[in-house]
């Protein structure tokens, strides 16, 4: 990033609003700094050379103290508001980052989820040097320094010259070390988000792992991890200590320069008392500045680094960007009347084929449709495309949708706002979304619902007997994601928790995978249940036993893209994934257990 990037600016409002504060602010310190240097010298020449008493500068020590005061109050207020301006911008910067990766996708997601909260977390954190240290230091460097510069030529035009002579020194070696340092910087975030990466893909997969006996197989891994992020930091902090003790030295041969040249003068009464005083004590002033831009800059390397990778994701090229994920904030929600859901030569281009390719189907309300096909055929990226997540590269996702007077029309889903669409709709993937609270807050998701209620739907999707093994009943407290269920339970709770709320359209993935034929059982009665209560059910299923409930059938395949087709759609070169990715076992754990060999079989519920 450039020592001021205009994106910051764009992009966070209080960055603009603080670069206001710090020129007013610098601009008064600056000027209170002056006026505290001559009156010093003004105090003190006049009592050396006997031209006054010291009775006679009471008035000049009384203005003295009031400037001193007043620097303190500027400093105190400056570093207040730097602190709360820092953490403003960096909530911004974090809100633009989370909107854009939201935007971008499932498909950009599954890719970059990790480095994304690595970067929004960790990452982000570091710009506060940035803002309280680097950014006031370099607009004092263009306040500062030509002030005081300008003060010393009114005083003295040889020590002006030297001083004139002497500055570029710093930038340029600012700018030679600046550049080795930030390739550390660079190299320092990307070894914390893949340590990042690495540590959440064993988190989520510990309880498997110590299932299978195999918990402490990757601690040889993570620890030469955590060496390597623990060098690069040291790497970092010795050429910014290295490159502060060159400026040091720069800034102190500079000031020396400056001194010795007016001592001499002063000797041969070349320059008065009073100009001799102001200008060695201006002389640091002058370099200041531009030696604490170039400290402050090392110690904001890392948050320059981090707010480089923000800016990548938020201006993310638009051919990747699904524009309309954003739900608009006043859209008032209705209950739409799906009469059916229709598919038009739906294709969505994924590294090099289409999946699904040319897919023109139509699903009646109130039935029961299984979306089959081979592994990457492309039924996840259906779904996608059904709950407006995924943009389709080609064809369309329509609604027909019955009107007040009774007549129906066909309505493409682009033109419904999300709100409304996601209303309608209930989306219960493999990989459920469960947040840290009880199993019944998880389950009723702020409704107020009876204990007989819970227990109704538990005991209609199998969860009754996962809550009756649980210590705390209902009342036991899940982590993250899940963690205290197996993967089948957690399947079941979102089931348990899609029976509470029923929608018009209720989309399943692989609701049965993981789970024993008992179970399986009370889930495809489940699903009748559903239809039973008018909804539409759509399942993505590979098993034999959810087919055979199913009313209506949708075979969905891939084919290679052509030439002609590489040509025209760039897409298509996209290095995305395939949609089965989108909700497969961490690399990390998938990796261990192929090493042990002791992968579950299908249906086998993973404990």
């Amino acid at each position: 990033m450039k020592p001021l990037d205009k994106r910051l600016l764009k992009y966070a409002e209080s960055a603009r609003k603080y670069m206001v504060f710090i020129v007013i602010t610098g601009t008064i310190g600056t000027l209170l700094t002056i006026a505290q240097i001559m009156a010093i010298s003004g105090a003190i020449s006049p009592i050396i050379t006997k031209e006054k008493q010291f009775s006679d500068v009471y008035w000049i020590i009384a203005v003295l103290v009031v400037i001193v005061l007043a620097r303190i109050t500027l400093t105190y207020i400056h570093r207040a508001y730097a602190h709360r301006a820092a953490n403003q911008a960096i909530q911004e910067l974090r809100k633009q980052v989370l909107d854009k990766a939201t935007a971008l996708g499932p498909r950009w997601l599954s890719l970059n989820s990790t480095d994304t909260v690595t970067l929004t977390t960790r990452g982000l954190d570091d710009l506060g040097p940035y803002f309280v240290s680097y950014l006031p230091q370099l607009v004092l460097s263009m306040i500062a320094t030509p002030l005081a510069l300008a003060v010393i030529l009114y005083l003295d035009f040889l020590s002006a010259f030297i001083a004139l002579v002497t500055i570029p020194l710093i930038p340029i070696f600012m700018i030679l070390v600046g550049k080795l340092t930030q390739d550390y910087s660079d190299q320092k975030l990307r070894t914390m988000e893949r340590l990042g990466s690495q540590l959440l893909d064993l988190i989520s997969g510990l309880p498997t792992l110590k299932a299978l006996g195999r918990e402490w197989a990757p601690a040889a891994h993570v620890d030469k991890l955590g060496k390597t992020h623990a060098r690069t930091t040291m790497q970092t902090l010795r050429v910014a200590f290295l490159s502060g003790g060159i400026l040091e030295f720069l800034a102190t041969l500079s000031v020396a320069l400056v001194a010795v040249e007016v001592g001499i003068r002063l000797v041969y009464d070349h320059v008065d008392l009073f100009s001799g005083l102001a200008i060695i004590m201006l002389a640091p002033e002058v370099y200041a500045p531009l030696r604490e831009v170039g400290k402050n800059f090392h110690a904001s390397a890392d948050g320059v680094a981090a707010a480089n990778a923000a800016f990548e994701i938020i201006e993310a090229p638009a051919e990747l960007t699904n524009t309309d994920i954003a739900v608009p904030a006043s859209a008032d929600t209705e209950t739409l009347k799906i009469k059916s859901v229709r598919f038009n030569d739906l294709a969505v281009a994924a590294r090099g084929f289409w999946a699904p390719a040319e897919l023109t189907a139509s699903i009646p309300a109130g039935s029961i449709t299984a979306l089959t096909g081979a592994s990457g055929a492309g039924k996840t990226t259906t779904v996608l495309t059904l709950l407006g997540l995924l943009q389709p590269t080609i064809g369309q996702v329509s609604l027909e949708l019955e009107k007040p007077n009774g007549n129906t029309e066909l309505t493409a889903l682009e033109k419904i706002s999300k709100e409304n669409w996601w209303h309608n709709v209930t989306w219960v993937p493999q990989a459920p979304a469960i947040v840290p609270g009880t199993v019944k807050e998880n389950i009723a998701q702020g409704q107020a619902y009876s204990t007989q209620q819970l227990n109704e739907a538990a005991r209609a999707t199998g969860f009754d007997t996962v809550v009756n093994s649980l210590q705390n009943g209902w009342d036991t407290q899940l982590g993250h994601a899940g963690v205290g269920l197996s993967v089948g339970q957690r399947q079941r709770l979102a089931l348990t928790r899609a029976l509470l709320h029923p929608t018009q359209v209720m989309i399943l993935d692989e609701p049965t995978a993981h789970l024993d034929s008992l179970t399986e059982a009370q889930v495809i009665d489940t699903i009748l249940k559903l239809q039973a209560h008018g909804s539409t059910v759509i399942v993505i299923a590979h098993r034999k036993a959810v087919t055979e409930v199913a009313t209506h059938i949708i075979d969905v395949h891939a084919r290679p893209a052509t030439a002609a087709e590489l040509t025209q759609y760039p897409q298509l070169s996209i290095d995305t994934v395939e949609e089965e990715n989108l909700l497969a076992t961490p690399r990390l754990l998938n990796d261990l257990l192929q090493d042990s060999e002791m992968q579950p079989t299908e249906g086998e519920e993973t404990k």
